[in-house]
């Protein structure tokens, strides 16, 4: 297929830009910090020897990408399982929506079991804001990730909004390649995952289709992660309470580095991943006489309602479901051995929060918070388990 100049400010890197750009990493001071941690036992030389054996994308992802993500579900999980294969195809290309819970990883356990169950792995959309240093992006760009240019001025964002648009509907439909994209712009910090309308509006930019059949073109799929355990529970708790004393409170560079950091080598319990099912046939059966913003409505609440569906809930989610709206609601699905072990993990992560005026009764509140919400909307959208 004959490539597209126009995405070159954007998309992953081609095979031939593959060395050159490795060559790049192999001088980072960082990356070889990192490198080194999960390639104990081999020498510099010997990981730079490995390294400049990739030659392509594949190569690329197949030898190094697997082997760390691999490695980060050994070190920090109890495993993952994925359910829900009957629901894709060979050789289709889905834009898989997902609900957010880890910076790095999300995607990634994906690109892993799609290639391990033989499928391609996916093209992956990835907020310039986390690009925060070189070899980030470089490895991002290696690892078939393309640009979302979120550090824009309100004046350019409708031109790179309709740029973004083309290059996923081009991805789709010309290339024949799956994509990954959040259900809004970063992560919720409070597990109430719902579809920004706004990211609908942005992906139907790119046709000239009208609104319902831009996006049914796409292929939408929804996805469910499901964490046991958030790594960075206590970080999101703590900036709860630096934006309540403080509404002016911006994160740091220092902060999205120690959260990827920390989402990344935190522990993380079981992880569940089920693939839901295409709603392109329920975007087509929407009335198209409904306007943008009605369509975007009721297209969000479709995805919404699937990732829903499709959560895996544990002991940790029903207790603090129960403990906020549900008394024993839930009663029957954990012991009180799984009451001790929850208070005991709150007991940690709140311990690891560093604030002067740290208000124990709030964070604890927000943790809770986080847990139950799936269970919430899970129950409340008439999907309930």
């Amino acid at each position: 297929m004959e490539r597209n100049p126009e995405f070159d400010d954007i998309r992953p890197f081609y095979d031939e830009e593959v060395a050159p750009a490795i060559e790049q990493l192999l001088k980072d001071s960082q990356f070889q910090k990192i490198i080194n941690y999960f390639y104990t036992g081999k020498s510099r030389t010997q990981i730079e020897q490995l390294m400049r054996t990739f030659t392509k994308q594949r190569d690329f992802q197949n030898l190094l990408v697997k082997k760390i993500v691999r490695n980060i579900f050994n070190r920090t999980s109890e495993g993952v399982i994925c359910k829900g294969w009957e629901n894709i195809s060979r050789g289709t290309a889905y834009t898989y929506i997902s609900n957010h819970r880890d910076i790095i990883l999300d995607a990634s356990i994906l690109s892993v079991l799609l290639s391990d169950n033989g499928f391609e792995t996916v093209e992956v959309a990835i907020g310039d804001n986390l690009l925060l240093i070189d070899w980030i992006k470089n490895m991002a760009r290696l690892n078939k990730c393309f640009i979302v240019k979120r550090s824009v001025s309100v004046r350019q964002l409708l031109e790179v909004s309709k740029h973004l648009s083309r290059y996923i509907h081009y991805t789709i439909l010309d290339k024949n390649q799956s994509i990954w994209i959040a259900q809004r712009e970063g992560r919720t910090k409070d597990s109430n995952d719902r579809t920004q309308e706004s990211l609908l509006k942005m992906l139907a930019m790119g046709s000239d289709q009208p609104f319902l059949k831009s996006l049914a073109e796409l292929n939408l799929l929804p996805l469910a992660f499901s964490y046991e355990y958030d790594p960075c529970d206590y970080l999101k708790a703590k900036e709860f309470q630096q934006k309540r004393d403080n509404p002016d409170f911006k994160k740091t560079r220092e902060d999205d580095l120690l959260n990827m950091k920390t989402g990344m080598l935190g522990y993380k319990g079981r992880i569940h991943l089920q693939i839901g099912r295409s709603i392109r046939s329920s975007l087509l059966d929407l009335d198209e006489s409904l306007d943008r913003n009605q369509s975007a409505a009721q297209a969000a609440s479709i995805i919404d309602k699937e990732i829903f569906r499709n959560y895996q809930f544990y002991p940790i989610n029903y207790i603090a479901y129960d403990r906020l709206w549900g008394k024993d609601f839930f009663r029957d699905h954990y012991t009180s051995d799984d009451v001790k072990l929850v208070d005991e993990y709150f007991r940690r992560q709140l311990d690891k929060i560093d604030l002067p005026d740290k208000d124990i009764p709030f964070l604890t509140g927000k943790l809770e918070v986080m847990y139950a919400n799936p269970v919430k909307n899970n129950y409340e959208s008439g999907t309930g388990k």
